[in-house]
């Protein structure tokens, strides 16, 4: 009888996702090798402390090579050039190309827009009179993103008059940005799916988000009121787009609601926030998806969902013994020290189970931890 084929998997990166891609990994029987990020944030102890990666060392690419089958990430934020040296030498899934658009936000709002998904209008600003060439096309309010590297609302600046143009450093501006028109949207939303190398894509429904601070702290699942034709039409556009890239993996679509249809804000090659859901609200989770798609196992179509709460812990842990006496309420926490505005874990409340009292008593626990979190002096024993 034949048995599940085991490739090896290596996962760049070690924070929060790197760990809940391992742990969907091993009921699998999967050989899992985390590559750590250098970070001082690692989430992934129980597998032992390894020295970070260099990918400028052929040697070191060499033996992480013959160490595993095939390479995926954690994050987009990875050297591109390691990515392709790798790439060189064993499989690399989602492809470094296709990394690679999403790191840069002028070629990710080209990507979109090549396949039909709207955008929010932008310019190209490179230098000075870029930026003010971009205040006269789009005016205020706009925002300007660095091309590269921002997440959680870093990397941004938000312009509303002249005054806040002539206060842009020269700095920020060297680090080639983007700039965007402010989009008077009504709700965000996210759009998570895994595409396997067979070619088939499997969508979880579009959830409904709330940020503070440019941080997630909420994802509903479904979104509510969301017709169907609009929702066919953006899976439709997407699964084009991954197929043109041969893309393998779990992605992600911000999006905004607006009055006149959805918009998108920016993508992500890999497991997202707002798809932490699925661990209880689906059959088949996302990080479970990701990997069986890049060990070339069939995926799960996720068809049944069942409506979820996500609330992310940021920067102190609630009372676990009083969240798990919830129903419907389960515990995700990363092994990280707290600190203010620190992503610590999330809580999945299930709402048939929970109910609307359920859901209100976790949403207190999470905010009075995250409200100790931010109050000056030490935290009450």
């Amino acid at each position: 009888m034949m048995g599940v084929p085991r490739p090896r998997i290596g996962i760049l990166g070690d924070g929060q996702l790197g760990r809940m891609l391992t742990l969907a990994a091993l009921p699998l029987g999967l050989d899992v090798r985390i590559v750590s990020s250098g970070s001082a944030a690692s989430t992934c102890p129980f597998l032992g402390r390894r020295p970070p990666l260099d990918g400028d060392d052929p040697q070191q690419l060499d033996a992480l090579a013959r160490a595993v089958d095939v390479v995926t990430v954690e994050s987009e934020n990875v050297r591109l050039d390691w990515l392709e040296a790798l790439a060189a030498r064993v499989t690399v899934l989602p492809s470094p190309a296709a990394v690679g658009v999403a790191q840069d936000r002028v070629r990710e709002k080209e990507a979109l827009q090549a396949h039909g998904i709207a955008t929010a209008q932008w310019r190209q600003v490179d230098d000075a009179p870029g930026l003010h060439g971009a205040v006269r096309d789009l005016g205020f309010p706009l925002v300007l993103k660095t091309r590269r590297f921002g997440y959680d609302g870093k990397g941004q600046r938000w312009l509303r008059a002249e005054a806040d143009v002539a206060a842009v450093p020269e700095s920020f501006l060297a680090r080639g940005l983007i700039a965007e028109a402010a989009v008077p949207f009504t709700r965000e939303l996210s759009l998570v799916c895994t595409r396997s190398g067979a070619g088939d894509v499997a969508f979880w429904p579009l959830v409904e988000n709330v940020h503070r601070g440019g941080i997630l702290v909420r994802t509903e699942a479904p979104a509510r009121d969301v017709a169907p034709p609009v929702e066919a039409a953006l899976r439709a556009a997407v699964a084009r787009m991954l197929d043109g890239w041969s893309y393998v993996g779990t992605f992600a679509l911000e999006l905004f609601d607006t009055p006149t249809g959805v918009v998108a804000n920016e993508m992500a090659p890999r497991v997202h926030n707002t798809g932490h859901w699925t661990q209880a609200g689906t059959a088949t989770c996302q990080f479970a998806n990701h990997v069986r798609a890049v060990a070339g196992l069939p995926i799960d179509a996720c068809a049944e969902v069942a409506p979820t709460v996500m609330l992310n812990v940021i920067g102190g842990v609630p009372d676990a013994r009083a969240l798990l006496a919830i129903p419907g309420v389960s515990l995700h926490l990363y092994g990280k020290e707290p600190r203010p505005g620190r992503k610590l874990g999330h809580v999945n409340v299930l709402l048939d189970r929970a109910g609307a009292q359920g859901l209100a008593s976790a949403g207190a626990l999470v905010d009075t931890a995250l409200r100790l979190a931010e109050e000056p002096g030490d935290p009450p024993t």
